[in-house]
């Protein structure tokens, strides 16, 4: 692919004045580490008839405390569903963006949608960010399938119902070794986010850029699910905040990075953390990766848990429904600060 043009531009991209960041907001490059990167845990080890096995959710619990993300190998989702989800999401980007165009929509309220997102700078001035994004929900596919090119739906459609129903069944897995290492019943995460979660998907695409310190592929953020699975092309790009500093996150093979988001904070009232991540550029190659977001839906009522609060562990969250928390996240004169923190309760 020698040049892209998003799915709304009229010509191929290029580093024009819209994409370049303040100073301020730049990714200072150098001052990135992968000295301390985030733990790797091998899933393989686990086995609940195997009381020596509790190691793995010792590492899992450790990891949600210390860094919020961690890596999974030997998860036993088979790779060649996760290549085959790769191939179609690559099938995709790669259409003109005449057969793109009708899909772009800055509506965050549509169900399937191509988007460039954008971060809001002093002045209300918005600089363009460095990606295409193709945002749906994970069922039914059907209802996705007939947006696309028939020669793109085909493939879309037999990756992703396959890729889906694997990480459904991980993300179940996970929630329970989760639950585990707070030392809940392994259901009751998985009970409290509810019976009809909110599914959504995210493939992203990261053309190369001209000078990847000017400009940012995602900007920094925190997921507001409940937990989300990110499959990554052997491209990095990938940075997590620990302690004021950015790490990058290598890209290993056949592993997924789990992010724990925002509900999962405040449900383990604090314990376990959501923290800020973005994604880089990189003058050379495309990157490609998608995210499946695992969390409630709107009526489902959020709040610290209360085995998880006492006298060591005060309340640090008010209860809401989950509606409420999107509604604030959506809001367009919203405040530099994250979402959670208008939900936290003054220490006292």
């Amino acid at each position: 692919m020698n040049s892209f043009q998003l799915a709304n531009e009229s010509s191929p991209l290029s580093l024009t004045p819209n994409f370049i960041l303040p100073e301020h907001k730049r990714p200072n490059l150098s001052q990135v580490t992968s000295l301390d990167s985030i733990p790797i845990i091998d899933l393989s080890y686990y086995d609940e008839n195997n009381p020596s096995s509790l190691e793995v959710v010792h590492k899992i619990s450790k990891a949600c405390g210390e860094f919020g993300f961690f890596q999974i190998v030997n998860h036993g989702v088979p790779e060649q569903v996760c290549n085959n989800m790769m191939k179609a999401i690559t099938s995709l980007f790669e259409l003109p963006p005449e057969e793109r165009e009708h899909l772009s929509s800055t509506d965050h309220t549509k169900n399937v949608r191509l988007v460039n997102f954008c971060l809001k700078v002093e002045g209300g001035e918005k600089v363009k960010m460095w990606s295409e994004c193709f945002s749906h929900f994970w069922y039914p596919i059907d209802d996705i399938i007939h947006l696309l090119p028939e020669q793109i739906g085909t493939q879309y459609r037999e990756a992703f119902t396959d890729y889906a129903k694997e990480i459904g069944s991980l993300v179940k897995r996970l929630l329970s070794l989760i639950s585990i290492g707070l030392g809940l019943e392994e259901d009751f995460l998985l009970k409290k986010v509810g019976e009809q979660p909110r599914l959504r998907a995210q493939a992203n695409f990261y053309p190369p850029c001209p000078d990847p310190e000017l400009t940012m592929g995602l900007q920094e953020h925190t997921d507001f699910n409940a937990i989300t699975v990110l499959l990554q092309s052997e491209i990095s790009g990938l940075q997590v905040n620990k302690d004021g500093k950015w790490i990058s996150i290598p890209c290993i093979p056949n592993a997924f990075v789990i992010n724990l988001a925002d509900q999962i904070e405040v449900l383990s009232n604090g314990r376990y953390k959501s923290v800020l991540h973005r994604a880089v550029t990189n003058t050379v190659h495309p990157r490609v990766s998608m995210a499946m977001f695992y969390g409630p839906n709107p009526n489902t009522s959020i709040g610290p848990i209360q085995e998880l609060i006492d006298e060591e562990h005060p309340i640090k969250f008010r209860n809401y429904r989950f509606s409420e928390f999107v509604e604030e996240y959506y809001k367009p004169k919203r405040t530099g600060k994250m979402v959670k923190e208008n939900f936290k309760l003054e220490d006292k």
